[in-house]
């Protein structure tokens, strides 16, 4: 960084840590005896879809990866696109086997990370449910390097409970590197698995 950048408040951007997301299993435990949710065992990934051959064989590496764990007929991996032409893997584990999950959406991001596809991903996320069956999700920012809440209002069109998320970053300070600029919670209408 140079004087320039000092003087016009540009700061270096954060690097993207990957290894943050192996958090998440202590996290879930702090969330669930803190504030009462529990893992559904859905996570997803999000990335902006690039088209080409060396994409086709990252996103076939990714399905035959996640895919060598199961059983016969099972599918775990689905891929889909949202209204806004972004790319979504939603990977599914056993509720209680929240470490499974984040190891698949770890190994995801790290192939994408690794084919050159690092620039295009944009967050994965862990989805949770409370005693009232409340949809939570916790949003890892790829290009922050850091996490945030996100709780959509049951049965209300596309409006959040800011309260419920400020109450899970308390809950969670300690355990994940929390994102600190609330702008850059941005929420993640319609994700699968939330």
């Amino acid at each position: 960084m140079g004087l320039l950048d000092t003087i016009l408040g540009r700061s270096k951007p954060v690097r993207p840590d990957l290894d943050q997301l192996f958090a998440l299993p202590s996290a879930a435990l702090t969330l669930q005896a803190g504030a009462g949710y529990t893992p559904t065992g859905l996570g997803s990934v999000c990335f902006a879809g690039v088209e080409g051959g060396g994409f086709a064989r990252i996103r076939q590496d990714v399905q035959e990866l996640l895919d060598a764990d199961t059983g016969e007929g099972s599918h775990p991996v689905e891929f889909s696109q949202d209204s806004y032409g972004y790319t979504w893997l939603l990977a599914r584990q056993a509720p209680g086997d929240t470490a499974s999950l984040v190891n698949d959406l770890h190994a995801v991001n790290t192939l994408l990370q690794d084919g050159g596809f690092g620039p295009q991903l944009l967050c994965s996320l862990i989805s949770f449910r409370d005693t009232e069956q409340r949809p939570l999700a916790l949003v890892y920012l790829y290009k922050r390097g850091s996490f945030y809440p996100f709780a959509p209002l049951p049965g209300a069109a596309e409006k959040r409970d800011n309260q419920r998320e400020l109450q899970v970053r308390a809950v969670l300070g300690d355990d994940l590197r929390m994102e600190s600029d609330l702008a850059r919670w941005f929420p993640v209408w319609g994700a699968p698995g939330l």
